[in-house]
């Protein structure tokens, strides 16, 4: 392993060489069934056709012009963004965490426009994540992802996770600007905000003039059966929605999805981006949209989605010593384990099942959209035999 780079990953020894469909290969050839998919990011596994031959033929015309030209994919992609969903405009980033960004700059020049100066604060939530950039991390509900880089910022607040009434407290200050949630939290756990209390937010927000941001980097992108989780509901659109991994299906891309009214404060040359929304992003980006948007495919997602939760449901009544909650929906989901699960993932690896974890000691699964019934049976199975081995090791 290479010590030239900075060491803040903690990767596994694992080297893979190729991917296709929901499998990895490693460097001696051993598949591995793919149930993380890069952090929800291979939303339609590993080299899929269609995005292949969509970067392919971008190749080979142009790559990069910067946002001083007109990109006609990106203005393609923009427009059926904003017919799918609750938005008019959209800007283009590299990643989540700029989209992040960009959805608290523009919150912030909403009230700054309007002549709100003193509106800056962005609420958030215990156990959020919201990305590794400076702001990110201060808008986060995480202590860890700040300790060490200088005190919390100003203009951020964290309220407890579920508590309806600091969110009733605190909402009604005058310098709150925004309130910024993920409907499914990721790294906290892969926890669901129940429809109810993303219904009686945005009823709050719009009674007291703040701004709602969905943080949908992770939930988004068909991972949960509707394009954008919070399609699932009515009376919950956002004003700003943070998109970005499925989007670009591996490919790095992000988008921040806005209504007319929280843009206008937004004008040329208040943000911007050198490489966001650029031709090959496009490219890949407008075929990801192709293949979700197909005809059955989301469907298909919730039908398999059901599949998974029976089989994670019936290892939680065969474990409960172990297991004592499922949580998530659709393919973004997660054990809630009685100890520390990355013990378990490792031995999952070993037996080629790839997984990932997630705060309050969750096993996560995020597999690619494509997984088929049989390939969540093989899963479920892995995972079974695993738990299985630690009843028995525990017991001898």
């Amino acid at each position: 392993m290479s010590t030239a780079i900075l060491p803040v990953y903690g990767p596994s020894p694992i080297v893979f060489e190729r991917g296709e469909g929901v499998r990895l290969y490693d460097d001696a050839g051993k598949s591995y069934l793919d149930f993380i998919a890069g952090i929800a990011v291979n939303s339609l596994g590993h080299a899929h056709p269609s995005l292949v031959k969509a970067l392919n033929e971008q190749a080979g015309k142009l790559w990069h012009l910067s946002n001083m030209y007109r990109i006609s994919g990106q203005e393609r992609l923009a427009q059926r963004y904003a017919d799918l969903t609750f938005a008019d405009k959209v800007f283009f980033t590299n990643s989540g965490a700029e989209a992040i960004e960009a959805s608290i700059k523009i919150a912030r020049r909403y009230h700054w426009a309007k002549g709100e100066t003193e509106r800056a604060t962005i609420l958030s939530f215990t156990g959020s994540f919201h990305g590794r950039t400076y702001a990110g991390i201060n808008a986060g509900g995480q202590d860890k992802y700040r300790e060490g880089f200088g005190p919390r910022l100003p203009g951020f607040a964290t309220l407890p996770y579920g508590d309806h009434e600091a969110l009733r407290g605190a909402i009604v200050e005058p310098h709150v600007a925004a309130v910024l949630i993920e409907p499914v939290q990721g790294e906290g756990g892969v926890r669901e905000v129940p429809q109810q209390c993303l219904q009686g937010l945005r009823e709050l927000c719009t009674e007291h003039g703040v701004l709602l941001i969905y943080d949908e980097v992770q939930c988004g992108a068909g991972r949960t059966g509707q394009l954008f989780h919070h399609q699932w509901m009515t009376g919950a659109d956002p004003d700003i929605l943070a998109a970005a991994k499925g989007i670009g299906g591996g490919f790095p891309m992000g988008a921040c999805l806005v209504t007319d009214e929280a843009a206008s404060g937004m004008a040329k040359g208040v943000h911007g981006s050198t490489f966001g929304g650029g031709p090959l992003a496009m490219a890949v980006g407008n075929a990801v949209l192709d293949v979700i948007m197909e005809d059955g495919f989301l469907e298909t997602v919730r039908r398999v989605s059901g599949t998974l939760t029976q089989g994670l449901e019936s290892l939680k009544d065969r474990y409960p010593e172990l297991v004592v909650g499922v949580t998530g929906r659709g393919l973004l989901r997660g054990l809630r384990m009685t100890r520390d699960p990355l013990p378990l993932r490792a031995t999952l690896a070993e037996r080629g099942l790839l997984v990932g974890t997630a705060g309050d000691n969750v096993l996560r699964l995020a597999p690619p959209l494509i997984v088929t019934d049989d390939d969540v049976r093989e899963a479920v199975d892995a995972i079974d035999q695993a738990l299985n081995a630690m009843i028995t090791a525990a017991g001898s």
